[in-house]
């Protein structure tokens, strides 16, 4: 079924393009720099934001994206925040998919421009494509499992880093992290590296596949933060790695913080420094 959809031939991701554009026309932009007080709202607390927009871009997104692939279902960071069942879908039969209809929702409240919308689709726990958008950085990223990454239409690699070179590393801000885990965090800063709090995930994802940047480490493991950027990155020539050598699993149970990075040997020299700081 996926491998029918995502056939190069069947133009169904000139589709899925399609609604991801649509659904920011409709719901995302009009309110960029223009919410009013009402359409902000707190989750569990002051760093953790929800709009007007999150939600109807994720409903629009539901509604579109389950019509082009009968029998698929959603799972949105909205509509889990709402119904935490939601998430088990990632482990069942169905097609899924993951959608974060506004990632860096704090950047997109305070009107700046790094926030995007990314929709990734998987089956019985494998991503098989993802599509990251960034309208007002005009961005548009797409990943095929097995076919590469493109960027505005152009083939999207990571490259390694310069020998010798510091290496610039996002990472999840410690504050938020469990003892362990901001312990091993915090083994980041350390000589050869360059590591700060990161911004958007999808967009620290697109920075380290386009070769921007060299590396992300993150501490949580929601699968609508991560599951488009990796393969983004990984079909740019990247790779991937929790604490324990395992590759991340958008059903969850990984062993936290994890890495995504240029190449393996910045990935091994990302996990070095965590190991370190544990």
């Amino acid at each position: 079924m996926i491998d029918d959809f995502l056939a190069e031939s069947g133009g169904h991701l000139t589709e899925v393009e399609a609604a991801v554009r649509a659904a920011v026309a409709d719901e995302i932009l009009p309110r960029y720099q223009q919410l009013a007080a009402h359409e902000i709202v707190e989750k569990s607390g002051p760093h953790d934001l929800v709009t007007a927009a999150d939600r109807l871009a994720e409903e629009h997104l539901t509604a579109s994206l389950t019509r082009l692939l009968p029998g698929s279902v959603v799972v949105g960071e909205e509509a889990v925040h709402a119904d935490p069942a939601v998430y088990e879908a990632l482990g069942g039969d169905a097609p899924v998919w993951i959608v974060d209809p506004v990632d860096g929702t704090r950047q997109f409240v305070h009107g700046e421009p790094g926030f995007c919308t990314l929709v990734a689709l998987a089956h019985h726990g494998e991503v098989f494509a993802s599509w990251t958008y960034a309208p007002v950085l005009g961005e548009w990223a797409v990943a095929v499992r097995g076919r590469g990454a493109t960027l505005n239409g152009r083939p999207l690699r990571s490259g390694s880093p310069a020998p010798g070179a510091v290496l610039k590393v996002a990472m999840s801000h410690p504050d938020y992290t469990s003892d362990a885990q901001k312990r091993a965090l915090l083994g980041l800063h350390t000589e050869g590296i360059d590591a700060r709090a990161c911004g958007s995930a999808g967009l620290e994802y697109l920075a380290v596949a386009s070769g921007a940047q060299d590396a992300v480490a993150f501490n949580w493991e929601f699968a609508w933060d991560h599951a488009a950027g990796l393969l983004l990155v990984t079909e740019a020539g990247g790779t991937q790695s929790t604490l324990t050598g395992d590759l991340y699993r958008i059903t969850g149970g990984n062993d936290l913080p994890f890495t995504a990075a240029r190449d393996a040997a910045t990935a091994q020299r990302v996990l070095d420094a965590l190991r370190a700081g544990v």
